[in-house]
């Protein structure tokens, strides 16, 4: 297998991974610090969490493909149990995108609606993690 086949599932990881902490734990709560607004900044982090939503997808794709190899047959050598994450990450971010946030957007029991979205994208945080740790410490 060539270098950069055998990197690619790292690099997925760790964009996935990366981008969660950036967005959720440095972005967004400097735009709820510096925005003009509550109700701007929360437009934009909307924005964010949603590009993110994507980012996370497109990881989890690549790390799905890289998981097989070429006659389509698992190849599961970065850790047993790390495509359940890969998966699990993949539905939370596609419960909030389109579960949770509409229901954000309508304002609909924002205390209840932020505390699943919170825990969702928690959830996916978690799962990216476990991820990048087992695609990064596999022995090639």
């Amino acid at each position: 297998m060539p270098a950069w086949k055998a990197r690619l599932p790292v690099l997925a990881a760790a964009l996935w991974w990366g981008s969660l902490s950036v967005v959720g734990f440095l972005v967004v709560p400097l735009l709820f610090t510096n925005a003009a607004s509550p109700a701007q900044a929360g437009q934009l982090a909307a924005r964010l969490f949603s590009a993110q939503t994507w980012v996370g997808m497109g990881c989890g794709m690549v790390l799905l493909m890289a998981a097989s190899t070429s006659e389509d047959t698992a190849k599961m050598d970065w850790g047993q149990g790390a495509l359940v994450y890969v998966l699990l990450g993949m539905l939370a971010a596609l419960l909030q995108e389109f579960a949770v946030a509409p229901r954000i957007v309508l304002r609909k029991d924002l205390a209840f609606w932020h505390s699943a979205g919170t825990a969702l994208y928690s959830v996916q945080w978690l799962c990216a993690l476990v991820v990048l740790w087992k695609v990064a410490g596999r022995r090639t």
